[in-house]
């Protein structure tokens, strides 16, 4: 049962300010990235369309530290675990790790987010509504070890 991820990619130009920096918010598209990865990889539809009905997974909390920087041309690991799978959201962390040509890594920001399942009601207001168990029986918590911050990063 999956409960962790990795998405690996490089940082674009359209992604940097004028300092040559990756701006802060890119960061939270990054967490995004690798949520949409892991939904992917676990066989779960991310945002279900059918006539009539909308079901997908705004945000009820999303936070990032940034701890290093990020610039164009780097090559990052997006690492997503599932902090808790509640009755009707998920809590994920995020570490963002940037490859350093020694090949080590640096963890370049940490984050947290959790979604909430919701539908969209006919008259536009959002209801939340509990996890499926088709969803419950593909993510589920991560092991503590695997929420620890990896020795040597």
């Amino acid at each position: 049962m999956p409960y962790e991820h990795t998405s690996t990619r490089r940082i674009e130009f359209s992604e940097t300010d004028m300092a040559g920096l990756v701006h802060f918010s890119n960061f939270f598209k990054y967490m995004e990235t690798a949520e949409r990865d892991f939904f992917e990889a676990a066989g779960v539809d991310l945002i279900r369309t059918k006539p009539g009905e909308l079901v997908g997974w705004p945000r009820a909390r999303a936070e990032c530290k940034f701890s290093a920087p990020l610039r164009f041309g780097d090559t990052i690991d997006i690492h997503l675990a599932v902090k808790s799978v509640k009755d009707r959201a998920i809590d994920y962390q995020f570490r963002i790790f940037r490859h350093n040509q020694d090949g080590s890594r640096t963890q370049a920001g940490k984050g947290h987010m959790t979604t909430i399942l919701a539908q969209l009601c006919e008259d536009g207001a959002l209801k939340s509504v509990e996890l499926p168990e088709h969803v419950r029986a593909r993510i589920t918590e991560a092991p503590a070890e695997v929420l620890q911050r990896p020795k040597g990063v």
